[in-house]
């Protein structure tokens, strides 16, 4: 599985940022996914999954309200919606994509897409 995340950018805060991460894998809708992301400094966190179908969705409270992430199977394409960003949100943003197969767990990374917010 490739992972290629992208739209990341500089932007002033209470702007607005799409990132795209899309799969190379003829089986798409059989991985959550989930974006990630690192400040320098920090470690890397958690900020949204979205399950196979797309019908469950988690986001980290920091991002609540505005984040948004969804997925178009079709596309093999997942996204994360940004409003209101904050110089808090600045960092590397990745995507990674999760299947459970015969009880192994196997996780897969694309390379990050960096976002930097100005305040």
């Amino acid at each position: 599985v490739q992972l290629q995340a992208s739209g990341g950018g500089l932007v002033l805060a209470g702007g607005s940022l799409r990132l795209s991460c899309a799969a190379s894998v003829r089986t798409f809708s059989r991985y959550a996914l989930a974006w990630f992301r690192q400040a320098p400094g920090r470690e890397r966190e958690l900020v949204a999954s979205i399950s196979e179908s797309g019908d469950y969705t988690h986001s980290a409270d920091s991002i609540q309200g505005r984040f948004t992430i969804s997925r178009d199977n079709a596309k093999n394409t997942v996204y994360l919606q940004m409003n209101n960003l904050e110089p808090e949100d600045t960092g590397a943003y990745y995507c990674s994509a999760v299947q459970w197969q015969d009880g192994v767990r196997y996780e897969y990374w694309g390379p990050g897409t960096q976002v930097t917010v100005s305040s």
